[in-house]
């Protein structure tokens, strides 16, 4: 692993993460989710596993994070830091593929920045909790702009996922088409964390999610 600092602007930059295997096959651009950074446990255990499967990872911070703030930053500074990160993955892995998307929060600034402006030398986007709507209150407005996104989209989602009922969200992935996959993880909520009584546990949740992610990632470059 490697922090390494990514400039969005002359008066503004964040901190990053890459971390990446021998030879990797991709690089994924990977955002936080709106409660927690670039270091929490489902990120650093995604970057670990990624990079066990020969997937290189850039974390970084959104600016509000940087600083220590708890509103998220406005859609434009979002937009911006995430072009950013991945032009720094570009310079970093070179002609290597890249993927882009993240958690959450991180994944509907990602696409949202790809359906205003295709991010330079991205492939594909991967969302791992992609928040369709606000907790309690099913609704498609925040995919709308799906539609603009030209390049293959993954979807991860949980069974007990509240802010992406899957009957809301079938429809989306399908009236994307092609460009669309929808991974279900049964049982699994927003943060993909599974109760006992499922019968499942939260470390065979997350090595369905890699091996998924990766398989889906290799296709890309097949």
């Amino acid at each position: 692993m490697q922090k390494v600092s990514i400039r969005i602007n002359d008066d503004l930059a964040v901190s990053g993460i890459v971390q990446a295997p021998p030879a990797p096959s991709a690089c994924y651009v990977f955002a936080h989710g709106a409660g927690a950074g670039m270091d929490h446990s489902f990120m650093t255990a995604v970057a670990d596993g990624l990079a066990e499967r020969h997937i290189a990872t850039l974390r970084y911070q959104f600016p509000y994070m940087e600083l220590g703030k708890k509103r998220p930053d406005l859609p434009p500074t979002a937009h911006a830091t995430v072009r950013a990160a991945v032009a720094y993955a570009a310079q970093v892995f070179g002609p290597l593929p890249l993927l882009a998307g993240g958690k959450s929060f991180g994944a509907r600034m990602t696409s949202q920045a790809q359906a205003i402006e295709p991010l330079p030398r991205v492939e594909g986007l991967v969302f791992l909790g992609f928040p369709l709507h606000p907790a309690g209150v099913p609704a498609t407005s925040r995919a709308e702009h799906l539609s603009k996104v030209q390049i293959p989209m993954l979807f991860v989602q949980g069974t007990q996922d509240k802010l992406a009922d899957l009957d809301h969200l079938r429809p989306v992935v399908a009236k994307l088409g092609s460009r669309a996959t929808l991974m279900v993880i049964d049982h699994a909520d927003h943060s993909f964390h599974v109760l006992k009584r499922s019968g499942r546990d939260d470390d065979e949740v997350l090595t369905e999610i890699l091996d998924g992610v990766a398989r889906w990632a290799a296709g890309r470059s097949s």
